[in-house]
């Protein structure tokens, strides 16, 4: 194993670090489901927003957050840096679901409807493209009543 990720203590609940192999010599990941479920789904930035991640399948994944008065702005909507989170949430979670680590090298996010205080919104990814090194994502934004909150449009670089 050349990597180790570990789980911070707040998203273990308490504790220290608890150190999780995933990766082979190539970057490869061995469970990449489980990887990308339980590594990248909870890393310490969504954790601490509360983003869940509800599903994630090979290629696709979908998380879920509830608005609260702190994530919004000054005209009680929620906040675009959020929603942008939960979208690039979602993206980072599809792509490392397709069995090699995967970093954001771009992404880009149109807003179309706001989302409001108690709202739970949810975030799908799904590819356009998967190559050897590069893949591209459909990433959309959901509120209540399956109203189109936002589109995003990502690019992934597999290591």
């Amino acid at each position: 194993m050349i990597n180790n990720f570990y789980f911070s203590p707040a998203a273990q609940g308490g504790g220290g670090k608890k150190e999780i192999n995933h990766m082979t010599e190539t970057h490869s990941i061995e469970n990449p489901l489980e990887y990308a479920a339980e590594i990248v789904g909870r890393d310490p930035f969504a954790t601490y927003l509360g983003i869940e991640v509800e599903e994630v399948r090979e290629g696709y994944a979908r998380c879920s957050i509830t608005v609260r008065p702190e994530h919004l702005n000054a005209v009680e909507r929620a906040h675009g840096a959020f929603i942008h989170a939960v979208a690039d949430q979602a993206f980072a979670v599809a792509c490392n679901s397709t069995g090699v680590m995967a970093i954001a090298v771009n992404f880009t996010i149109n807003y179309h409807a706001s989302a409001v205080d108690g709202e739970k919104i949810f975030a799908e990814a799904t590819p356009v493209s998967i190559g050897r090194k590069i893949s591209v994502w459909n990433i959309a934004v959901r509120g209540g009543q399956d109203r189109l909150v936002a589109t995003g449009y990502g690019t992934a670089y597999h290591k």
